[in-house]
């Protein structure tokens, strides 16, 4: 601790991302990150842009990759704000949506873990929600009456770590039932095999939808997220964006990121191989006695009943593949596994056979 640190700084708990190893041949299933490159349109557009209009500052509105995502989902320009990552995204609605008082934030207990850090930094008042035992998001504990109206709702849609996702008939009974309250859907993994929010944002001027580049786009280094939304909040949003940073995303960036949303043809291709490679690793671990949650994400949560999670993370480790484990209660016995290539996963199925015989 330093004398020099304002004084909030002490009293922050960061958020701790995946470890990003410097071991050479070490299989990296830990982060989420797509097993296949980005479209070659992608690198094509970076090369294009790589010249010296860098001198100069990007477009601060984003405007002609807006303009691609509301193409892609329906909606006006207007409805979309673009940030530097989804994290950032996050951040600009945590600070622009959420601070009403003393009302609650409120957001499930087993979750993105980023949250919590938000609400510690900006100030929000929070409470967390149970999932069920199934770590399923009870519908019910966001449609009830509440003593105090929430200041805000989110959650991961599907939920992270645990991949489940509810229907669009679910997301859409949250936010009739919350007229006046800002309901987040984070959509990070939407595209592996749930259905997006962005359907219902014509019926419900609450609904904000986030979605990010870093997952099915295959654009994590390149650091760009987006929110769908009706125009008045999207203005609330730029609001606090040009309170912050006017320039979020350089040229770099806004080309890359409008190649890769343009090319709609590789997106299908590659998310389609991650989704049949997921469930055939499903089928896999199931024959090895695991328990692995429904998954509509580019990963799986998955536990054995006869070794600690923590253990089989170590031993993994040892054998050169690396995972997730998250020490919490109640999911201190699951290893988030990011599904990777057909090669990749064959490797993680036949490295866990053999650390399960040895176990016995």
């Amino acid at each position: 601790m330093s004398r020099f640190w304002s004084d909030p700084v002490a009293g922050l708990a960061p958020y701790t991302p995946g470890e990003q190893p410097k071991v050479a041949n070490l299989l990296k299933l830990n982060t989420n990150e797509h097993p296949y490159g980005p479209s070659p349109k992608v690198i094509e557009a970076i090369r294009a842009a790589a010249d010296d209009r860098l001198r100069l500052y990007p477009d601060p509105e984003s405007t002609a990759l807006r303009e691609s995502i509301a193409r892609l989902n329906g909606i006006g320009p207007g409805q979309v704000f673009v940030g530097n990552g989804s994290d950032e995204v996050l951040a600009h609605v945590f600070h622009g949506l959420f601070l009403h008082g003393n009302r609650p934030l409120l957001m499930p207990d087993i979750s993105y873990s980023f949250y919590p850090t938000y609400c510690n930094l900006y100030k929000v008042p929070y409470r967390l929600v149970p999932l069920a035992d199934d770590y399923s998001i009870r519908v019910g504990d966001y449609t009830a009456v509440h003593q105090t109206a929430p200041a805000g709702i989110i959650f991961a849609n599907p939920n992270a770590p645990t991949g489940t996702a509810l229907p669009l008939s679910d997301i859409q009974a949250i936010a009739a039932a919350n007229p006046d309250t800002p309901v987040v859907i984070d959509e990070a993994y939407v595209d592996f095999g749930a259905d997006s929010a962005v359907s219902l944002l014509a019926r419900h001027e609450n609904l904000v939808v986030i979605q990010t580049l870093s997952k099915s786009r295959s654009l994590a280094g390149i650091r760009v997220g987006f929110a769908m939304a009706g125009e008045a909040i999207v203005e609330g949003l730029m609001r606090v964006k040009n309170s912050f940073n006017s320039y979020p995303l350089d040229r770099l960036a806004q080309a890359a990121a409008q190649a890769a949303m343009d090319d709609t043809a590789y997106f299908e291709s590659t998310r389609r191989k991650v989704m049949d490679a997921r469930e055939h690793l499903v089928g896999g671990l199931a024959g090895l006695g695991m328990q692995v949650l429904p998954s509509q994400a580019n990963f799986i949560f998955a536990r054995h009943p006869d070794m600690a999670g923590a253990d089989l993370y170590v031993a993994l480790r040892k054998r050169g593949i690396l995972v997730r484990h998250f020490a919490q209660p109640r999911i201190d016995q699951f290893l988030r596994i990011t599904v990777g290539t057909e090669s990749d996963c064959e490797r993680l199925y036949t490295e866990l056979a053999e650390i399960l015989r040895n176990a016995k």
